[in-house]
């Protein structure tokens, strides 16, 4: 005879099988939706598959909407999945990224996109760019700065000259993992990884592995591949790539800052639409004159606008010249963002929208 304690288990379990199928039932009901939204796309000359602006709103409305117990990034994460998997309905969608399989890149695109997104892995940021822009992919995701380390000077270089637009932005929570065959911290003798990575685990390293060469490479996860072959040798990676390469984590969470977060573009060759809350990227340079910086960002300062970023990289047109990655709160088709942004293009030596998209958090 079943106990007191099976019988309230039970109740709890038939519950739970009620509401799967309710579950069920209004998934059926979404892609059913969603299958309907895209014939009407189909009669577009170019349909969206993916709108960005769009997701962000129901994603900020859903949150708004929790008052479970349910944490506002888990609302996110079941969500990015459910619309992935819907989707995936429509049509197959492509991103390029860092590979090989196991990098950060390619955790930050899981996120973004969800598991129904298919991956193209490219050893660098230029060929990542070039697939998005001849159409082998729909989208580009690329690292663009990191709390610890800051710009990525690979895709900075990259988006002085790309047609790519950004879309949108993501960013990811980065854990370290020293993995190897190797037994021991003593038969380390080389470490190899992307040099953002040798860089967030400076210090790390210094106190650790002070006898072991530094290599850059690509990636992390092709520095985990390269070390795959030598039992003396490490690579600096998430943990997947241990995975990927049947390697052991020989010591975890080796990054030198706690908090270290890595921020991630997506690149498409399509505008995005306002969403209430989004960001402008620009790139920038003032004309030769005393105080061209200060002319050149004059007209946020009178209108009261957010830069929330801004960063110098060699123009490599000059010695000595530089050019400016700004990023501001607002859409370019804001009315006060686009007078100031009409006032900076007329005063500036170079101006290139490279996107609005909506903010992350």
């Amino acid at each position: 005879m079943p106990s007191d304690t099976d019988s309230k288990l039970q109740v709890q379990r038939d519950k739970i099988d009620s509401i799967d199928e309710k579950i069920l039932e209004l998934m059926n009901m979404r892609i059913a939706a969603a299958k309907i939204i895209a014939d009407i796309k189909n009669e577009l000359d170019q349909p969206a598959i993916y709108r960005p602006e769009r997701e962000a709103q129901v994603l900020r409305r859903l949150k708004q909407l929790n008052k479970g117990d349910l944490q506002d990034s888990d609302v996110e994460s079941l969500f990015r999945e459910i619309m992935s998997i819907t989707r995936g309905t429509e049509a197959g969608l492509s991103a390029a990224l860092l590979g090989p399989p196991g990098t950060f890149t390619e955790a930050a695109a899981l996120q973004h996109f969800g598991s129904k997104i298919k991956l193209v892995y490219f050893p660098t940021v230029d060929e990542i760019c070039r697939a998005a822009e001849s159409g082998q992919t729909d989208f580009a995701v690329v690292p663009i700065e990191n709390s610890t380390e800051g710009g990525v000077n690979a895709t900075l270089d990259r988006l002085t000259n790309t047609s790519l637009h950004i879309c949108g932005e993501i960013y990811l929570k980065i854990h370290h993992n020293l993995i190897s065959h190797a037994d021991s911290l003593d038969a380390v003798r080389r470490v190899v990884s992307h040099p953002q990575a040798l860089g967030q685990c400076r210090h790390w390293l210094s106190e650790n592995l002070p006898h072991a060469e530094l290599v850059p490479c690509n990636s992390n996860s092709e520095g985990v591949r390269q070390a795959s072959g030598d039992d003396n040798s490490a690579g600096i990676a998430a943990k997947s790539a241990a995975e990927n390469f049947d390697m052991d984590i020989l010591v975890a969470n080796i990054e030198d800052e706690p908090g270290n977060t890595t921020r991630f573009l997506v690149l498409s060759d399509r505008q995005t639409p306002p969403s209430g809350d989004d960001k402008t990227s620009l790139l920038l340079s003032g004309r030769n004159r005393p105080g061209a910086l200060f002319h050149l960002l004059k007209p946020l300062v009178d209108d009261n606008l957010d830069m929330t970023k801004i960063e110098s990289r060699p123009s490599r047109s000059g010695l000595w010249e530089y050019v400016f990655f700004v990023d501001i709160k607002g859409h370019h088709q804001d009315p006060e963002l686009a007078a100031a942004l009409k006032k900076i293009k007329a005063e500036a030596g170079l101006y290139k929208h490279l996107g609005s998209y909506p903010a992350s958090t």
